[in-house]
């Protein structure tokens, strides 16, 4: 099948004119149609084709241009059926007229061009590259004009300039056969040289804001412009929101509003977003003054700024525009232990933490996200997350894991805590406040989703003294001396406290208002009415909220910031070339900032070469991966759930957690094996390339290092006195999952086995920001108790990342334009 595409292909993945030739032939056929075939495929029990099966795909010629065999095609494409199985049924079946249907072209296209948006001044490079039976020749289109000089696979212009901005195709011949590539744009961004010269970027790597839009202050009636730009390949895709809310159809880099109203005020900023990656432009403030008939006695001098002002006839007062309060910046800590060493393991935690992350960075907050810390990498967390505090930034932090409240103190549990544990063993939050107070802080907010019973094995007494000061808020997942709950489900689900906190979280709100409307609705579900209730202690006398502005001062720590900024960024993709001619893409995704996802994939191979495979091993027994988990062919398979659909298909899959225990940097091995046609004895050729990504994301700010001598931990001096008094363990009657506050002598070992280990059943649909949610109706009645959602037993999972579409609208119609101009080209 040297001359067949791909055998590991899923037929699902044919072009649509592969199929619908193939199963022309078949439906025609009387011998060797499509029930003849379906007959071969049923007695294969690996794709289950049943005899109803059969009967759904005959009642397809009952339908308007109806066809069985597509509907059977399709049947084993959901059933996992590749190319490879599809061939040799078809011979089997003795068709040669369907065979031919997958024999591939005597020209066939590799290599797409791929659009990409990138400054003035650049160097600009599209490539196309192709194979066939006889010499191949390039040209290249700029929308229908040929572009001179222009007829090898790499386009190149050096330097880029604004007026070569557009669509371009690749026309590629050989001998009497033409194929064309697929579109690609090009969008030049015109950014300031001075401003641009500091931008080494790969466009392989991160996206990057080059062009921010702008404040304005306009007149009803007047024209507003925003625009911002980012480079990246692919090339970005756009949406505009305006308070939080998106702008329907405001999807290109400039935004326009010909003749604005008073109503079009507010707050803009734009979603930048690709394939794997999603980021926010700086939010701005829109004014718009209504168009003001002033008649005033006597000359009077008026500026600009007191039109804004001006309310009535010949009257004077303060802008109506309230005072608007800012931060300094915005910084948030999110903790997530869910693989506990000596106490029941946990599910939501993982799933809590992701969500937020996402909400969070809406709001213009840097996030970290963390998931299992044992005590010196908290205390080191937490330390990294003091030196970005300075006076007037918003910090939050937010932790999920067990936990339990003594005399007023909380204390986070980490995941190496021993069993009992006492406070020397955890984090104290109370110790953390006083240290953000010390840095004058503009709003401190914590949000606690463990237990808060008491710990009777800890009768350590207080010595903290804290600030008296109006910027502090708590909200508490449940209230004092009870516990707070995750719900069992088949897959993973958030904990009560998130799964209303996230649908409110980004109202334009105080805070306090915000968690008044999360305890009201959590007052209103019924699994948790008198088991839970969330808790908000404040002193904060502003209306200050999560979604204010952020105004840079003038204490901020810029070297630490762009450390920490720094440690937050991912590896460039790469493409490996191997000596056999075989290239091999690596690329790289971060699902929470000590989380690496790795993934390969081939991107050319020999033609002689019958089999190509790579994988990546060798990994730092510093990190956490296990090798049954490794080289997957579905991220789901390897552990990667929350942002498996925001990943590239058609890779091999490996997740490396744990980063923030790795000492040095990251070398790892790349394999690559094949065969080839000339080989009698097939056997198989092995190449390797050792890689080096250095120390990436968290593992940056080496939190797996000693405890310094002014962390967290010297605050909370107490001392301990072991307490034998009986554990309060909740019994049968909890029809409960008691995760987030597990008493320090309870025997987990009794458990049932399933609470031991992160039990996965179903795949969250989507990454980033959308809703998916399924319903369950029954309360678990057995053992240890789990609780059920009878409301939304799925977490709202987020959406899919915006991907750049290649085939838009401009191109449909560019590529109607440019076919028909071909007519009068010369071939």
């Amino acid at each position: 099948m040297s001359d067949c595409l791909d055998r590991s292909s899923k037929i699902s993945l044919l072009k649509e004119p592969v199929v619908k030739k193939l199963c022309e032939v078949l439906d025609k056929s009387e011998s060797k149609g499509w029930r003849k075939f379906g007959e071969i495929v049923a007695n294969d029990r690996r794709f289950k084709v049943s005899s109803d099966d059969m009967e759904m795909c005959s009642l397809r010629v009952l339908e308007l241009e109806g066809s069985p065999s597509r509907m059977l095609l399709r049947l084993m494409g959901d059933r996992g059926c590749t190319t490879g199985h599809l061939y040799d049924y078809l011979q089997t079946l003795g068709n040669s007229e369907a065979l031919q249907c997958l024999k591939q072209s005597a020209l066939q296209i590799l290599i797409q061009p791929q659009s990409v948006a990138l400054i003035s001044g650049h160097n600009l490079r599209l490539s196309c590259h192709a194979v066939g039976k006889s010499p191949i020749q390039y040209q290249w289109f700029k929308t229908k004009d040929e572009v001179p000089n222009s007829l090898s696979p790499d386009l190149v212009i050096s330097p880029v300039n604004l007026k070569d901005s557009g669509f371009y195709i690749c026309r590629v011949n050989s001998g009497d056969t033409f194929e064309f590539s697929q579109w690609a744009q090009v969008d030049v961004l015109n950014v300031a040289t001075s401003y641009g010269q500091s931008y080494h970027h790969s466009l392989e790597g991160r996206l990057k804001v080059v062009i921010q839009p702008q404040s304005q202050r306009l007149h009803v009636g007047e024209t507003l412009q925003l625009e911002c730009g980012a480079m990246g390949r692919p090339i970005p895709r756009y949406q505009w929101h305006r308070n939080g809310v998106s702008i329907p159809n405001a999807t290109k880099r400039k935004f326009t509003i010909p003749h604005v109203m008073q109503d079009h005020h507010g707050r803009y900023r734009c979603e930048i977003s690709s394939s794997t990656e999603r980021m926010w432009t700086n939010e701005v403030n829109i004014l718009i003054a209504p168009q003001i008939s002033v008649q005033i006695s006597g000359a009077v001098e008026c500026s600009e700024d007191d039109v804004y002002a001006i309310g009535g006839s010949g009257d004077f007062f303060l802008n109506s525009i309230p005072d608007q309060l800012y931060a300094t910046d915005k910084v948030a800590l999110l903790i997530g232990n869910l693989s506990y060493k000596n106490h029941p393991q946990l599910k939501a935690p993982m799933v809590d933490v992701y969500d937020l992350t996402n909400l969070l960075r809406q709001l213009n907050f840097k996030v970290v996200s963390l998931l299992d810390l044992t005590e010196s990498e908290m205390r080191n967390a937490v330390d990294e997350f003091l030196l970005l505090l300075h006076k007037g930034v918003y910090g939050l932090l937010y932790y999920a894991g067990h936990g339990y409240e003594n005399y007023g103190n909380s204390f986070m549990v980490p995941v190496d805590a021993p069993n009992p544990y006492r406070s020397a063993n955890c984090l104290c939050v109370q110790s953390i406040l006083k240290l953000m107070q010390e840095k004058e802080t503009g709003l401190n907010v914590f949000l606690l989703d463990m237990c808060r019973k008491r710990n009777i094995h800890d009768d350590s007494a207080s010595n903290i003294v804290l600030r008296v000061t109006a910027n502090i808020v708590f909200g508490y997942a449940t209230c004092q001396d009870a516990e707070a709950f995750e719900l069992s489900s088949s897959g993973f689900t958030n904990g009560v406290f998130v799964k209303f906190l996230k649908k409110r979280l980004l109202d334009e709100e105080k805070i306090t208002v915000v968690l008044d409307r999360v305890a009201e609705d959590m007052g209103q579900f019924d699994a948790t009415k008198g088991k839970q209730a969330l808790e908000i202690r404040s002193s904060l006398s502003e209306k200050r909220a999560l979604t204010d502005p952020i105004m840079p001062g003038d204490n901020a720590d810029h070297d630490h910031s762009r450390q920490w900024a720094k440690a937050h960024e991912l590896p460039e993709s790469m493409c490996l070339d191997f000596d056999c001619g075989a290239q091999i893409k690596l690329g790289f995704a971060a699902e929470f900032s000590n989380v690496l996802v790795i993934y390969t994939h081939i991107v050319k191979k020999p033609a002689d070469m019958l089999i190509c495979q790579a994988h990546v091993t060798d990994f730092s027994l510093d990190l956490d991966v296990d090798p049954k988990e490794m080289n997957r062919e579905t991220p789901e398979e390897t552990g990667i759930y929350l942002l498996s659909s925001s990943l590239p298909q058609h890779c091999l899959y490996t997740r490396l957690s744990s980063l923030q225990k790795l000492k040095e940097e990251l070398v790892f091995t790349v394999c690559l094996q094949g065969t080839f046609t000339a080989m009698e004895d097939q056997d198989t050729v092995h190449w390797t390339k050792s890689i080096s990504i250095g120390k990436p994301l968290i593992a940056r700010l080496d939190l797996h290092r000693a405890m310094r001598r002014n962390s967290c931990l010297q605050t909370c001096m107490m001392p301990h006195s072991p307490s034998h008094s009986p554990c309060h363990s909740p019994g049968p009657e909890h029809h409960l999952h008691i995760h987030y506050g597990q008493h320090p002598n309870q025997d987990y070992n009794r458990l049932s086995p399933q609470h031991h280990c992160l039990e996965v059943y179903e795949r969250l649909q989507g990454a980033v920001g959308g809703c998916g949610e399924s319903y369950y109706d029954n309360v678990n009645q057995s053992g240890y108790g789990q609780m059920y959602d009878s409301a939304a037993g799925l977490s709202t999972s987020p959406s899919r990342h915006s991907i750049p579409i290649e085939a838009s609208d401009d191109i449909n119609e560019l590529q109607t334009v440019f076919i028909n101009s071909l007519q009068f080209q010369p071939q």
